[in-house]
């Protein structure tokens, strides 16, 4: 495992609270939950890079902004997708002097560093980044994330390259698609849109929407917005995880 740079203390103060999602705040009951754990995957194989953009996103959302955000990445995973770049963050108004990198060797490995991140303090965000299915990341296993997130008061991520059906212990699963963005008046690039399916909420309802992400106002906006009910597909997870 190899470890970048070190951490330094920042106390976040305060507990709890929520990320707004705008349009589906309402199915969240709020929005977002802080201090718990989200899984991530792609709709697709060629939608990963949205993945990865959902994920800075909500990392610059999260309270504690001058705190780090530790990025754990298995070997095997950024074969497939290319590691990090750290400029990268700067449309979601992320320093990259925020970030921590962690190169773990394997699934079992990348998940103890998420778990002893999440417990520590100065922390705001960790992020951790599994190959393939992520199947290491098992119900037992995100039990324990989703513990230590509640314990160390920082939002959990658990990124999979593939879609995951299997039950979890995770608080919310989504399902990211890359979307075209509304131009500008000029008729430009579009702006950074993700196609979102919430396929899993402990707090209620799931649905499909489409946001863009404001890089000046730095907050997601409505974009073709359609909140769409579906049915749990992780209602035996929900029960298992207590």
């Amino acid at each position: 495992m190899i470890i970048s740079k070190q951490v330094n203390d920042h106390p976040l103060g305060g507990g709890g609270g929520f990320i707004s999602l705008g349009a589906p705040d309402g199915m969240l009951k709020g929005g977002l939950v802080l201090s718990e754990l989200h899984e991530l995957t792609p709709a697709g194989p060629t939608h990963y890079g949205a993945v990865l953009g959902f994920a800075l996103a909500l990392a610059a959302l999260a309270r504690g902004k001058q705190g780090a955000i530790v990025f754990i990445q298995q070997d095997f995973a950024a074969l497939e997708a290319a590691a990090l770049y750290g400029l990268g963050g700067a449309p979601f108004g992320l320093d990259p002097e925020r970030f921590l990198l962690i190169r773990a060797a394997t699934a079992k490995d990348a998940l103890w560093a998420m778990e002893e991140a999440l417990k520590t303090r100065g922390i705001t965000v960790v992020i951790g980044e599994l190959a393939e299915r992520g199947d290491a990341a098992d119900l037992t296993a995100t039990r324990r994330l989703s513990l230590a997130a509640q314990k160390g008061n920082s939002l959990a991520l658990l990124l999979r390259q593939y879609p995951w059906c299997e039950p979890s212990a995770a608080a919310t699963r989504w399902q990211i698609a890359g979307a075209p963005g509304a131009t500008d008046e000029f008729g430009g690039l579009g702006g950074t849109a993700f196609s979102l399916t919430l396929t899993k909420n402990r707090r209620g309802p799931c649905g499909t929407w489409v946001l863009q992400w404001d890089h000046d106002a730095k907050r997601f906006l409505p974009a073709l917005s359609r909140a769409v009910a579906q049915p749990f597909v992780d209602r035996p997870a929900d029960a298992a995880a207590g």
